[in-house]
Parts: structure tokens; C-alpha cells; sequence
């Protein structure tokens, strides 16, 4: 077994639907490439690990508790896209400004334990698997007559895998606009389109920062599209919407399953066992309440209760794409100074003359009776200026879910269902 899939059982969640940076476009559907360069993880160490993993994990909490009110619909973001593509800001940040990016995403402070962490970790995700597709990648777009700091763009190539390519932003705006976002379709199984929408770059862009992923496996155990019914889903403002309703019981119906008062919480593997969406079920159709309760602690004392039980299992078949502006989302958690003139990301040119212009992310997630595939893509545009009994798990309501790896525990992906036909 890989030695760091022992490493982080609680945080692979979010990780699951990146796809991308230094790989070549390719066509093969988005699979794992097995001749990928590893990242430089010399001195990395499990307690390195965990803390990546657990800040990835706080911090998709944290986000999804600042946008729960805000958005009205279905909610799927990629925490450790968003994650990824900061940390690799925050290596040019420097005083106010780091220690802000710092308090919103938990980085270890020490770069002897993030950088090779995060190598590690992007790894691990880029290993060969003939069970699954999972790949994340990260890349530069810089001004082409516009210099980075050295020491800079060695760190990103090192550690994150980033490799600088040079663009006009100033003479060719929208050329180079649309150069990334064909990168970006192109590590994501051409799922996520239009990253960056028109006029979201300008001639004052110096450089962009993106990081993609993607995701396509099939259940371990899989639906059998001939149980599909048509049947009524519950929304949160009492009415009901008709739903394609998957559902798989019988003898081999055994999952990872726990009960409290306020939830029922089922974990799905996806073949090869290493990946697996949780889904956190209100009871008494109370999704407010569970909210409230949503920590990292309390997510990890819910998976220490989950055991083997037969259960039969009810969840609605859902599609849906998400995209989000990021700035204000991530001032009010705490980090205002980045996206000002009086920023310090001199750690990526030598100047205080950067801030961040724009951060936007995207995702894209299918749940059939055949598996999930997923993907997203975030990019920061920086600017000058058991017989036992029988449970029945009858996802007919709004509720949460995680895909993670299981045994590291990160959260690659993070979602809420509110209407599956939506």
C-alpha cells in the first residue's frame, strides 16, 4: 500500500475532482497518465500531512459555512483546488498579507513541512490507477516581458508541479484568455468551460494562477439502472420536485453506516476502495440544523461510528455544473488585504506592486447508477496595481456530500442537494 494513503484518513474528500496542471492536453478521456514527473517530497513527513490535509478539510468547512446562506440552489465546489491554487499564491505573499491567506487556509507556516506536503500529496493523486480516473495540475501564465522572481516560479515547479508559460495579456488579452481556459477544458474531460468569462482579464493582468482536477469512477457496488424510479423529492421549502431515485438493496447491499439523533451518515466506495463519497443525511428533513453541527471534529467522530451494516439505499440521480467568484467570499473569512494595492506578493516579483485581481472557480458533478464524475478548476488572475438490521437510507430531502479519499480522509469534493433536477 502506498505509504501516504495511510496518512490522511480524514481529508481526501476535496481532493477527488482536480484535474490537471503540467500534464499535456491529451485524449484519453481524462485517465490517469503512469509517466507523470513526481514532485521533489524529500523530508516530507506524515505530521506534514496531516496538517495540508486538515487545513484543506477546515477550510472546506469554513467556505461551505460562508456560502450556505447566500446561495439558494445545489452547492459543489473543490476545496483542494481552491486550496492548491492559494497555496501557490501564498508562496509570493509576504507580512499582512501571507498571515491573512494564512488564518483563511491553515497552511503550516514552516515551507520545510508545506512544500514537500503538498508534493506528496499531489502524488498521491496523480498515481496510476486502473480503477479510477484522478488527476490534479497546476500552471503559470505570465505577462511574456513581465519577470518572476526565480526563486518563485523553482518553488512552484518543485512542489506544485507549475510549469511558467508565457502569455500577452497587455497585446493579446482575450488570446491569452482563451489559452488557459482551453488548458483548463482540456485537464477536465472538457468539463469545465469558460473559467475565465469575458473582460475578466485585462492588460494590468500580469499573471494567472490555475489549478484543475478530475475525477471519474464507478461504485463499487453499482445501481442497477432498472430500479430507477420516478419519485418525489422533499425541498426545503416544502414542496416536492419528481426525481430519478437509484436504488440498490438485497443481500450484497452492505455499506459503512451510523445513526444519530439528528443524521444518518452512509460512505460509498468507488472501485479499488481507495475513494469513497460520504453523504450526511438529516433527519426530520432538518438540513439547517446539521449545518450548525458541521465541524471538522464532529465530521471525523461521525466516520469513527461508521460501520459494515446491510442498508438499503435510496439516492437521487443529480447533475449539476456550479461557478463562484471568489473575492468577496474569501474577504469576509478574512483575507481583504490580498486584493488590494497595498498587497505584499513580493515573493513573486520582488515589488509590492501585485494584487489579486479576480479568484474564480468552477465545478462540474454527475451522480448515476455507474459511479460519479467530477471536476473543477480554479484560477487567480494577479493584477499590477450488518444482519443484523436492516437500515434504510431514503436520501428523498436535501442533504450533504463528500467525496474523499478514504484513507487519508481528504476532502476533494463538497456538495449540498438541494433540488437534484436543478
Amino acid at each position: 500500500m502506498n505509504k501516504y494513503l495511510m496518512i490522511l484518513p480524514i481529508a481526501l474528500v476535496g481532493i477527488l475532482f482536480l484535474y490537471g496542471c503540467i500534464l499535456p492536453a491529451n485524449d484519453n478521456n481524462g485517465s490517469n497518465e503512469p509517466n507523470q514527473p513526481m514532485l521533489d517530497e524529500n523530508g516530507v513527513t506524515t505530521e506534514g500531512i496531516n496538517s495540508v490535509v486538515n487545513a484543506n478539510n477546515q477550510f472546506a468547512l469554513e467556505f461551505y459555512s460562508n456560502i450556505k446562506n447566500k446561495e439558494n440552489g445545489n452547492i459543489f465546489f473543490s476545496p483542494y483546488s481552491i486550496s492548491t491554487a492559494l497555496a501557490m499564491t501564498y508562496e509570493g505573499a509576504n507580512g499582512q498579507t501571507a498571515d491573512e491567506i494564512q488564518s483563511v487556509f491553515h497552511f503550516p507556516e514552516d515551507s520545510s513541512v508545506r512544500r514537500p506536503a503538498f508534493a506528496a500529496v499531489y502524488n498521491l493523486l496523480n498515481k496510476s490507477s486502473s480503477k479510477y480516473k484522478l488527476n490534479t495540475a497546476n500552471a503559470l501564465w505570465v505577462q511574456k516581458d513581465y519577470q518572476l522572481l526565480n526563486d518563485y516560479t523553482n518553488v512552484i515547479e518543485k512542489y506544485y508541479g507549475g510549469k511558467a508559460t508565457n502569455v500577452d495579456f497587455v497585446g493579446a488579452t482575450e488570446q491569452s484568455r482563451q489559452t488557459i481556459n482551453n488548458w483548463v477544458e482540456s485537464k477536465t474531460n472538457n468539463k469545465i468551460k469558460d473559467l475565465f468569462p469575458p473582460n475578466s482579464l485585462n492588460q494590468y493582468t500580469r499573471l494567472v494562477l490555475t489549478n484543475a482536477i478530475y475525477f471519474k469512477g464507478t461504485w463499487a457496488k453499482q445501481f442497477d439502472p432498472k430500479n430507477t424510479k420516478q419519485e418525489d423529492f422533499r425541498l426545503s421549502n416544502g414542496q416536492t420536485t419528481m426525481v430519478s431515485m437509484m436504488r440498490l438493496t438485497g443481500e450484497d447491499a452492505k455499506f459503512n453506516y451510523a445513526e444519530t439523533n439528528e443524521l444518518q451518515i452512509l460512505e460509498m466506495p468507488y472501485d479499488g476502495n481507495e475513494l469513497s463519497m460520504i453523504i450526511l443525511l438529516p433527519k426530520n428533513d432538518d438540513l439547517k440544523s446539521l449545518e450548525d453541527l458541521l465541524t471538522v471534529e464532529k465530521l471525523n467522530e461521525w466516520k469513527n461510528q461508521l460501520q459494515k451494516k446491510r442498508v438499503n439505499v435510496f439516492i437521487p440521480k443529480f447533475t449539476f455544473t456550479t461557478k463562484y467568484s471568489l473575492n468577496e467570499n474569501l474577504k469576509e473569512l478574512g483575507m481583504p488585504l490580498a486584493f488590494t494595492e497595498v498587497a505584499d506578493f513580493s515573493g513573486l516579483d520582488g515589488t509590492k506592486s501585485l494584487f489579486i485581481q479576480a479568484i474564480v472557480h468552477q465545478a462540474f458533478v454527475e451522480v448515476n447508477e455507474e459511479g460519479t464524475e467530477a471536476a473543477a478548476a480554479t484560477g487567480i488572475s494577479v493584477g499590477t496595481t450488518s444482519v443484523p438490521q436492516i437500515e434504510t437510507f431514503h436520501a428523498d430531502h436535501p442533504f450533504i456530500f463528500i467525496i474523499n479519499e478514504k484513507e487519508t480522509g481528504n476532502i476533494l469534493f463538497f456538495g449540498k442537494v438541494s433540488n437534484p433536477t436543478k
